[in-house]
């Protein structure tokens, strides 16, 4: 039980003071995203169901258990940032409760010891680049599904939005403006206070982006609400926002459409490719971020590096 719960069961308080600590909870509970707070409830339920079928605790845990439960999850295939998720999710979760959290030298050494045995490079999906969206968009008719997921892609790539990002825009969020839109991005991964970002995206004489989506509006009969939507087989519009699972499947679909390996791609896939074709057409790594809204320099600087890995080789004069 964390301050704030004993505070919630002591007697004789005034309520407006309880109102408060109500309000405090529900500002804690707001302190990681929708997604991170899901994904660490999954983590924690893994780690106590795993306790109890060994009869150990939980909460709190000895760092031994921790410690044995890391191994056993390596030795069953999760990958190396599933697990440094489930640390800080179990360590979260003590905290909550007011207890330590099991950060001993012992948990901090398998750690390490996992990451030298299975390694912790990322698995990286294959970016849609210029050349592979254009063939992807072929693929989508004229019909409502086809005319969604055009402005879904074309959109995705212009904006180099995360998945995330693509299903939470409103109509309200896009402005139209003579060289395309304005996008306004109220949340994101590198915004989780909500101070909000506006995003350039080029209408462009290729992909005609801008013009893609209104076309997808217009057909849907969207005027306000989430720009992105589920259809049911029939072409019926759904009132609610589309998913970040169903914005993959839309990018696996069109890429297998196009002949390409669906597996090797995903939704960052669209975000990745803005990036990997800025950089070949040699575009300032600063203009890059300025859309993508990355922090850190040198994660787009990888971009660069992977487009010109063959440009100027050292050995391009005698091999």
């Amino acid at each position: 039980m964390n301050e704030l719960e004993r505070v919630t069961g002591e007697p004789n308080l005034p309520v407006a003071y309880l109102k408060a600590v109500e309000a405090a909870k529900e500002y804690l509970r707001a302190e990681k995203a929708v997604a991170t707070r899901r994904a660490y409830r999954s983590d924690v339920a893994i780690f106590v169901a795993w306790c109890q079928a060994l009869g150990l605790q939980a909460l709190p845990c000895a760092s031994e258990t921790l410690a044995a439960f890391l191994a056993d999850q390596a030795k069953t295939g999760s990958k190396l940032a599933t697990l440094r998720r489930r640390v800080a999710a179990i360590a979260y979760a003590h905290e909550a409760a007011g207890h330590e959290p099991p950060q001993s030298r012992l948990v901090k050494s398998t750690m390490q010891g996992i990451a030298r045995t299975i390694g912790s490079a990322k698995v990286q999906k294959a970016p849609v680049t210029a050349e592979r969206l254009r063939d992807m968009v072929k693929h989508c008719d004229g019909t409502l599904r086809g005319l969604r997921d055009r402005a879904l892609l074309l959109l995705g790539f212009a904006g180099a939005f995360r998945r995330s990002e693509l299903v939470a825009l409103t109509v309200a969020d896009l402005e139209e403006v003579e060289e395309g839109l304005r996008v306004h991005v109220r949340r994101s991964k590198t915004d989780q206070e909500g101070a909000g970002q506006v995003i350039p995206v080029l209408n462009g004489s290729r992909f005609k982006v801008a013009e893609a989506v209104q076309a997808w509006l217009q057909a849907a009969q969207i005027s306000e609400g989430p720009v992105f939507r589920p259809l049911r087989k029939g072409g019926e519009v759904l009132p609610v926002a589309l998913s970040t699972k169903s914005v993959a499947e839309i990018v696996k679909a069109y890429a297998e459409l196009a002949g390409l390996d669906p597996g090797i791609f995903a939704g960052h896939s669209l975000r990745a490719g803005f990036l990997t074709s800025a950089a070949v057409a040699g575009a300032s790594v600063f203009k890059m971020m300025e859309v993508s809204r990355h922090r850190s320099l040198e994660t787009v600087r990888g971009y660069v590096r992977d487009a010109e890995l063959f440009r100027d080789h050292a050995g391009a004069a005698f091999l």
